[in-house]
C-alpha cells in the first residue's frame, strides 16, 4: 500500500472519530430542559401548545466569551464557511458517483463505461477524505461556538434537542455507507452485483440529502422561527420547528447550490490538470472531465434563478422588511453584484460550448448562428441587471419626472427580471441543442419537419415569456409576482420538450467523426476555469446576503445579537472574505485531489463509435 494512501487512510480515521464526537455532542449536549404549564402561541402557524423548551435569552442574559479585543465573528464567518463549502463538496461528490456509476451501467460503449466507472471511483475516493475534513471542520465549528456563543448555542441546542439523535444517526449513518461504497467498488464489479453497488450510493445520497435537511432546519429557524412561541419556547410540534417558512425553498436552493460549488471545484481541477498535462491522451481525458461537469454543473445552474426567486418570495411573504433590506436596502448592491456574476456565468456557459465546437467535425456549420445567440444574451443580461431605482440627486428626480424612469424603470420590475432570466435560460439550451447536433448530419425522413417543430416551440416560448414580462408593466406589484410560475413553466416546457425532439432527430443520424477530446482551445480551458470560480464565488456571497438579512438578530425577533461586533460588514470586506474563503477552500480541496490521484495515470481509452453509423466529412445538410 503506498505511504500517502496510508496517511489518507489515517486521516480518514482521524476524521471520522472527529465526527462520532461531533455526534456525541449533538447528542449529548442538547442545553437545558424546561417545561412550563401555561400554554403558547406558535409566532408562525398560530397553533396553541404547552412549552417544553427554554425561553430565548434576553439581550442582557446573553454572554460571549472574548479573546481579548479580537473580532470573534471573523473566526466563526471563516470556519462556518468552510464546514459550508465542504459540507457541500461531501454532499455533491456521492451524487456526482452515483450519477457516473449509473452513466457506465447503461452505456452501450464500453470504453465509455470504463472511463465513467473509472471516474466515479476516483472521485468516491477524494469524497471519502473530504467527508473527514468535514468533520474535523464541523468539530472545530461546534467547539468555537460553544465557546464564542454559549448562550445561542444553550438556547439552540434546548430548542432543537428532540432532532440531535436522528442528526447523530444520519451522520453516522452516510460515514459508514460512503466507506462501504468505496471499498466495495472492485469485489462488486460483477454485472449482477454492480447494480446493488450502484444501490449503495444511491442509499448514500439519500442520508446525505436528509444531513442537508437537518443543517438547513437550523438556517431556516434563525432567518424565520416557528415551533415557538413569542418568547422562543418549543411548544412540542416537532414538524412545525422544522417546517418554517423558508425550509423548503433554502433546501431546494442550497441543493442546487451545493451541486454547482461541488461541481465547480472538479472543473477546477480538470482545468489545472488540462493546462499541466505532459501527454495528449491526459489532455484529453481532463478535457472530457471538463465536459462532464461543466453539464453536471449548468443542471444546477438553469434552475437556480426561479429557486432563488421563490427563496426570496417566501422572504417577502414572511417578512417584508426582511425583504426590503435584503433587495432593496442594506444589501440592494450584493444583488446587484450576484445577477451580474449570474449574467457572466450563462455567458461563460454559451462561450465555452461555442469554443468546444472547435474539437468537432463539422462544428462549423453552426458558427453564424453565434452572433444571434450571445446578441440576444447580453440585451437579455442588460435586462437582467436594470435596476428598478438609483440613487439620484434631486434635479434628475424632477428633469425625469420621478423617481423611476418612464421608460428604463419598467425593466426593472420583478417580471422582467424572470423574463430576462427565461430567455437566458432558453437561449443556453438552444446553444446545447447546437452542440449536440455539430457532428452528425440526420437521416430521419421529418427532419424539415422536425426542425419547424423546435423552431416554432422556441419561438412561441420565448414571445410567450417576453409577453408575460411586459404585461407585467401594468400590473400591481402583488399581482406582477404571479407571473413568474408561467414563465418558468413555459421555459421548462420548452426544454424539455426541444431536447426530446432533437434527441429523436439524431438516431441513425451519420456521424462526421469522433469528438477530439483535448483539441479545445486554451481560451475555452480558461473561460471554463472563470466560471468554476464564479460558481464558487457566487455561493459564498449568497451565504453572506441570506445570513445578513437578520441585521442584528441571532434568530429574526426573539433573540438580540448584541456582542461588539453586531454590524453588517460593506460589500469590500464581504467580497474579501468571500474571496479568502473560496482561495483556502480550493487550496484544500485540489491538494485531496492530489493527495488521492497522485501516481495514478488516467487512461481515456479509444472513443467508441455506432457501429451502425457511418463516418464522412463533413458536408452540408438540412437540419440547420
Amino acid at each position: 500500500m503506498p505511504r500517502s494512501w496510508r496517511r489518507s487512510r489515517a486521516f480518514m480515521g482521524m476524521g471520522l472519530v472527529s465526527g462520532l464526537l461531533l455526534s456525541w455532542c449533538l447528542f449529548g449536549w442538547t442545553g437545558p430542559t424546561a417545561s412550563f404549564a401555561s400554554d403558547g402561541t406558535d409566532v408562525y402557524f398560530g397553533t396553541q401548545g404547552t412549552p417544553r423548551g427554554p425561553a430565548a435569552p434576553a439581550p442582557h442574559e446573553t454572554v460571549y466569551s472574548r479573546i481579548g479585543s479580537f473580532d470573534s465573528r471573523l473566526l466563526v464567518w471563516f470556519v462556518t464557511q468552510q464546514h459550508t463549502y465542504f459540507g457541500g463538496f461531501v454532499l455533491a461528490l456521492p451524487l456526482f458517483c452515483a450519477l457516473l456509476e449509473f452513466l457506465g451501467l447503461v452505456t452501450r460503449k464500453p470504453a465509455l463505461s470504463l472511463r465513467y466507472d473509472g471516474l466515479a471511483r476516483d472521485l468516491a475516493k477524494v469524497a471519502l477524505l473530504a467527508l473527514s475534513v468535514t468533520a474535523v471542520v464541523g468539530s472545530l465549528m461546534l467547539a468555537m461556538f460553544l465557546y464564542l456563543y454559549p448562550s445561542f448555542m444553550q438556547y439552540m441546542g434546548g430548542t432543537f434537542k428532540s432532532f440531535m439523535p436522528a442528526y447523530a444517526v444520519v451522520f453516522v449513518g452516510e460515514s459508514l455507507l460512503l466507506i462501504v461504497y468505496y471499498y466495495s467498488w472492485n469485489r462488486m464489479a460483477e454485472p449482477g452485483l454492480k447494480w446493488i453497488h450502484a444501490a449503495i450510493g444511491i442509499l448514500t445520497n439519500v442520508f446525505g440529502t436528509a444531513l442537508l435537511l437537518l443543517a438547513n432546519a437550523w438556517a431556516a429557524f434563525m432567518m424565520s422561527p416557528a415551533g415557538v412561541d413569542e418568547q422562543g419556547r418549543f411548544l412540542g410540534n416537532s414538524w412545525h420547528l422544522l417546517h418554517s417558512a423558508l425550509w423548503n425553498p433554502l433546501n431546494v436552493h442550497r441543493f442546487l447550490a451545493d451541486i454547482m460549488s461541488g461541481g465547480a471545484v472538479v472543473l477546477a481541477y480538470a482545468c489545472y490538470r488540462f493546462f499541466t498535462a505532459k501527454t495528449d491522451e491526459e489532455r484529453a481525458y481532463f478535457d472530457w472531465v471538463g465536459y462532464i461537469f461543466l453539464f453536471v454543473t449548468v443542471c444546477a445552474l438553469l434552475p437556480m434563478p426561479i429557486a432563488g426567486y421563490w427563496l426570496m418570495r417566501s422572504v417577502y411573504s414572511f417578512s417584508q422588511s426582511m425583504g426590503v433590506t435584503m433587495m432593496g436596502g442594506l444589501l440592494t448592491w450584493l444583488f446587484v453584484v450576484q445577477a451580474l456574476l449570474i449574467g457572466a456565468l450563462f455567458l461563460g456557459v454559451n462561450y465555452y460550448l461555442w469554443q468546444s465546437m472547435a474539437r468537432i467535425k463539422g462544428g462549423e456549420r453552426y458558427q453564424l448562428y453565434y452572433q444571434f445567440v450571445l446578441g440576444a444574451l447580453t440585451l437579455a443580461l442588460f435586462i437582467w441587471l436594470t435596476p428598478h431605482t438609483v440613487l439620484m440627486s434631486p434635479g434628475e428626480v424632477k428633469a425625469m419626472g420621478g423617481a423611476q424612469h418612464p421608460v428604463v424603470g419598467n425593466y426593472g420590475v420583478m417580471s422582467s427580471k424572470n423574463g430576462a432570466v427565461n430567455v437566458m435560460i432558453l437561449l443556453t439550451a438552444l446553444s446545447f441543442l447546437y452542440y449536440r447536433r455539430a457532428n452528425r448530419t440526420m437521416t430521419v425522413s421529418w427532419v424539415k419537419t422536425g426542425n419547424i417543430a423546435i423552431g416554432t416551440l422556441y419561438t412561441i416560448g420565448l414571445l410567450h415569456v417576453i409577453w408575460l414580462s411586459v404585461y407585467g408593466f401594468y400590473l400591481p406589484a402583488n399581482i406582477r409576482v404571479g407571473l413568474s410560475s408561467p414563465q418558468a413553466f413555459a421555459t421548462l416546457t420548452v426544454i424539455v420538450a426541444g431536447v426530446l425532439i432533437n434527441r429523436a432527430m439524431l438516431k441513425g443520424a451519420i456521424v462526421h467523426g469522433p469528438i477530439h477530446w483535448g483539441k479545445i482551445s486554451v481560451r475555452g480551458m480558461v473561460g471554463l476555469f472563470g466560471l468554476a470560480a464564479a460558481f464558487t464565488w457566487v455561493m459564498g456571497l449568497m451565504g453572506y446576503i441570506r445570513s445578513s438579512g437578520r441585521l442584528s438578530w441571532h434568530v429574526s425577533e426573539l433573540m438580540a445579537d448584541v456582542s461588539p461586533w453586531a454590524f453588517t460588514p460593506d460589500l469590500e470586506f464581504a467580497a474579501k472574505m468571500v474571496t479568502l474563503n473560496m482561495i483556502v477552500f480550493w487550496g484544500a480541496v485540489l491538494a485531496l485531489f492530489w493527495t488521492c490521484q497522485r501516481g495514478q495515470q488516467p487512461v481515456m481509452g479509444e472513443e467508441s463509435l455506432d457501429e451502425k453509423a457511418p463516418s464522412l466529412a463533413p458536408a452540408p445538410s438540412q437540419e440547420a
